[in-house]
């Protein structure tokens, strides 16, 4: 496993995401436990040592199954990360009964790391009034000990991301971005790399394979890949994109199963960046992608929580990203749709815009329900 140094401490170079874990009967909300607890295991034998989750992931119970099973292991064995739930604008009254509660579905007595979730152009009003008192009740944790490192995530944009550090740049210690090689064209994730710089802010990553959309790609795209390494796998290769970026020091990979538990430490057992060449390549790729790519969604689920209908929203995207792409030669997602329920179904949204407020990626999502339903002969 590779190893960065931050403060005093060494961080592995990959780390555990808990958003997107396994789970029963494709419910969200119902972890598999057992899974989860082989796919701990593991990542302690390989050297993980950073374990990063939040209040929202998984309707609430990631952190309580994240807490469950990291009692089997020493607490100086591992660092554990949470985050404040800005995302949802009803919880920012609520800092300090939200943050008691994390500290004991986490079964801990102090995070090593917690961030402010999710500053982007919904929440950076409420995150900088002072009434709310979220910034002033946090940094008295870090000076209590209960935090002991502070940071932030951000899926806004760059002007966002500057109010936030010109208010609270100077007590922050890390940044959790967006950043593969997708986005730093698409979301200007370059830029926001360049800024975190400016600060000297190390760079903690967030949906290194995109939600999976970077795992697999065209079999043209994946043959320009394989005649630079023939034996590099094209995941492997998002991770390399980042292995290039002296300012990462955490990537985080939310893994669903052990297959890529093992495959994403095993691309960890040494660093190799990119080439030049290899560079121009890959993001000559991503462009093509974008081109291609209606709809940026990651797979959060967060709109999932807000939505009156109970619409499998990042699904019926992934539906619909299948449907553009692929034209008139479609049959995916007409065959994935016929597996849902007829309430269930793209036609079912209401329009009630719920969903957007809670987007990271500022998604119109209704309206692409919509485009969707009407592709289908809805």
């Amino acid at each position: 496993m590779i190893y960065n140094s931050f403060k005093e401490m060494k961080l592995s170079a990959l780390g555990l995401g808990n958003m997107r874990l396994p789970v029963l009967n494709g419910d969200d909300s119902r972890i598999d436990k057992d899974t989860v607890r082989e796919m701990i295991r593991y990542c302690m034998e390989s050297g993980i040592n950073y374990y990063d989750t939040a209040y929202g992931y998984h309707g609430g119970n990631s952190e309580l199954i994240v807490g469950e099973l990291l009692q089997d292991y020493d607490r100086d064995r591992f660092y554990l990360a949470s985050k404040f739930p800005g995302y949802d604008l009803s919880n920012m009254p609520k800092v300090k009964e939200i943050f008691e509660e994390q500290l004991k579905k986490c079964r801990v007595d102090y995070f090593d790391f917690y961030l402010f979730h999710n500053v982007c152009e919904l929440n950076i009003n409420q995150y900088l009034d002072p009434k709310y008192g979220i910034y002033d009740y946090l940094i008295e944790q870090k000076r209590n000990g209960r935090i002991r490192h502070l940071g932030f995530s951000a899926h806004g944009d760059i002007e966002c991301m500057k109010r936030f550090l010109d208010a609270y740049g100077k007590d922050m210690e890390f940044c959790q971005i967006e950043l593969n090689y997708f986005d730093y064209r698409f979301q200007d994730a370059k830029g926001k790399v360049e800024l975190l710089r400016k600060w000297n802010l190390p760079i903690w990553v967030m949906e290194p394979v995109r939600g999976g959309q970077l795992a697999g790609l065209s079999k043209d795209n994946t043959a320009k890949l394989k005649a630079l390494r023939p034996d590099e796998e094209v995941p492997a290769w998002a991770f390399r994109f980042l292995q290039s970026i002296p300012e990462v020091t955490v990537t985080l990979s939310g893994m669903s199963d052990m297959k890529q538990v093992k495959e994403n430490i095993r691309t960890y057992e040494e660093s190799k960046p990119l080439s030049e060449k290899e560079m121009s390549v890959l993001l000559g790729i991503a462009d093509e992608m974008i081109n291609n790519t209606t709809v940026p969604c990651t797979g959060c689920h967060y709109c999932v929580s807000h939505c009156p209908m109970g619409l499998d929203i990042p699904f019926l995207l992934k539906l619909y990203n299948e449907a553009m792409v692929a034209g008139s030669g479609d049959f995916i997602a007409p065959m994935a749709l016929a597996s849902v329920s007829p309430d269930k179904q793209p036609e079912c949204c209401v329009s009630c815009h719920s969903c957007e407020q809670v987007c990271p990626q500022t998604i119109h999502i209704p309206e692409h329900l919509s485009k969707f339903a009407a592709k289908m002969g809805r």
